[in-house]
């Protein structure tokens, strides 16, 4: 089957869509990706063919599709809705199958939620009649590494691993780590396209118990040796509940917000910011 993937990601909106995307692309022979290039994407570290595309017309994507004859379209985009890809289906027939966290209407084959809190009752009267719902934390997209992590017991060498995002955007890791005392150990992960980098360095600089880690490519190993997380309420959740780590989640973002009061609900430590 012939795959495209419709995501995108920047510092301003981050990187979980096309992060999780790439753990689901494993489960396909022939994928490529329709992106936007948008300041600080991961574009270039898309280990598949990307098509670049030069707005966000639905219209340039079913051009794209009708051209190249894909056969199944994944929609992992907060502003591509049910409108959106019942014209998409309309116009090309393709299969569709979307991704959604905070549960809207989708006209699609396939209705993703990969929250430990979605159900599939969720979607009554959301998708059509026949949409295969495949919803919950049985469906997480989690790479590799976190199972593999989560067999191995590992000596506590931080007292904090703090995550906010690949990006962090309002700059909370800082602001996190200042409330700790000097005597703690602390590790801040983040990536090149964390806007506040330069300040998060300089902050590092006169914090000798802060370590700063970015773009790291074994996180899982760097949280499973923490004493706590402090992460965004993200897919790291996730990731964080598959090591069966102590940690507390940050809402910082209003997509966050629903996994923020599950998590709530179930007795984990979390704050609304």
């Amino acid at each position: 089957m012939k795959v495209l993937f419709r995501s995108d990601s920047s510092s301003q909106i981050g990187f979980g869509h096309i992060k999780r995307d790439l753990v689901l692309a494993k489960q396909y022979n022939d994928v490529s990706f329709a992106c936007i290039a948008l300041e600080g994407s991961l574009i270039d570290e898309i280990p598949y063919p990307v098509y670049e595309l030069t707005s966000s017309s639905i219209y340039e994507l079913i051009n794209l599709i009708k051209a190249e004859k894909f056969e199944l379209l994944i929609i992992d985009h907060y502003d591509i809705g049910y409108d959106d890809e019942k014209l998409i289906k309309l116009e090309t027939g393709i299969k569709i199958l979307s991704f959604d966290d905070t549960f809207k209407a989708h006209y699609c084959d396939i209705l993703l939620n990969v929250n430990a809190y979605a159900k599939a009752s969720d979607y009554k009267d959301l998708v059509p009649f026949r949409c295969e719902l495949r919803c919950g934390f049985s469906y997480a997209l989690i790479r590799d590494e976190f199972y593999k992590e989560s067999k191995i017991k590992r000596e506590k060498i931080w007292d904090y691993f703090i995550c906010i995002g690949g990006t962090d955007i309002k700059n909370l890791s800082a602001k996190i780590a200042s409330d700790f005392s000097e005597e703690k150990k602390i590790l801040i992960a983040t990536s090149n396209s964390n806007k506040n980098l330069k300040k998060l360095q300089k902050f590092v600089q006169n914090h000798p118990n802060i370590t700063l880690t970015i773009d790291s490519d074994n996180l899982a190993k760097l949280m499973n040796e923490s004493k706590k997380l402090i992460i965004s309420a993200s897919s790291l959740v996730n990731e964080a509940l598959i090591l069966k780590a102590n940690f507390k989640a940050i809402c910082c973002a209003k997509n966050q917000e629903k996994i923020a009061k599950w998590l709530a609900q179930k007795g984990y430590e979390v704050d609304f910011l």
